[in-house]
């Protein structure tokens, strides 16, 4: 099983005196080469006097635009306590039990605009860039990033169930071959009038706790559509209303959780 997450927005800074980025001993060390030029572009962008209009934030995140600078000397942490959004307070990735982080350490990864691809225990530091980027030097990351990301994930194994949790955005950047079986993650909800609606903000916190339980309940590890579906029917009647697997559509199956 291979859990695809985005990262999230927000992020924790590592404390001062932790380790320093090491490139060399992140995982998937075949997107190294990438990884430099993405991060010396972004560094020079980000030194730039209209660096928050390329990097795509508003003003009140400067400082943040800023800190890019200096990421090659700058402290880091587990990729788990640096991603602090909404998806990954549900997930708890940085609160598993041994097993549970053996088990997320085989099979999530999380796709970023900086590093491609992210294991959980990655030492990262708190950065600001977004897949959507055109980057000067670099181009649009989504495109720049699907040869390398693509090769990297080849080489997981033929057939693999992948649960895909990521956003349009980090979608782009790969698409699971046709041997896979792909299915993608959406939420909606279920409205007074019986009529169901697409969210999005609530979106994250709810595939983030389908990822928590992916890793921590009891038993084997769903390794198709259909045994994801009974897994995910677990949290029926606690953190959902009903769950539903639909037909393939542009390569996935699609897992409706339907939320109140």
């Amino acid at each position: 099983m291979l859990v695809l997450l985005p990262p999230s927005e927000g992020k924790t800074p590592p404390r001062a005196r932790g380790p320093q980025l090491d490139l060399a001993a992140l995982s998937a060390p075949g997107l190294t080469p990438m990884r430099e030029k993405v991060l010396d572009a972004l560094a020079q962008v980000s030194a730039s006097p209209d660096a928050v209009g390329v990097l795509g934030v508003g003003p009140s995140l400067a400082g943040e635009v800023a800190r890019n600078i200096g990421l090659r000397t700058a402290a880091t942490a587990p990729a788990t306590k640096v991603y602090t959004g909404v998806l990954y307070g549900a997930a708890g990735l940085d609160r598993l039990t041994a097993t549970g982080r053996a088990r997320a350490a085989e099979s999530v990864r999380i796709v970023s605009g900086l590093w491609g691809l992210v294991a959980p225990d990655d030492h990262i530091p708190a950065y600001r860039l977004s897949m959507g980027t055109d980057l000067p030097g670099i181009g649009p990351l989504a495109g720049a990033w699907k040869g390398a990301l693509g090769a990297e994930l080849q080489q997981r194994p033929e057939g693999e169930l992948v649960v895909d949790c990521r956003s349009a955005t980090y979608l782009a950047v790969w698409r699971p071959p046709t041997t896979a079986d792909w299915v993608a993650v959406r939420v909606l909800r279920q409205e007074a009038d019986g009529t169901r609606s697409v969210v999005s903000h609530s979106a994250k916190h709810t595939r983030g706790l389908l990822t928590r339980h992916l890793l921590t309940r009891r038993g084997k590890a769903p390794h198709d559509a259909s045994s994801l579906t009974r897994v995910a029917g677990e949290l029926v009647g606690t953190d959902l209303l009903a769950v539903e697997l639909g037909p393939p559509a542009r390569g996935a199956r699609v897992l409706s959780l339907v939320v109140t």
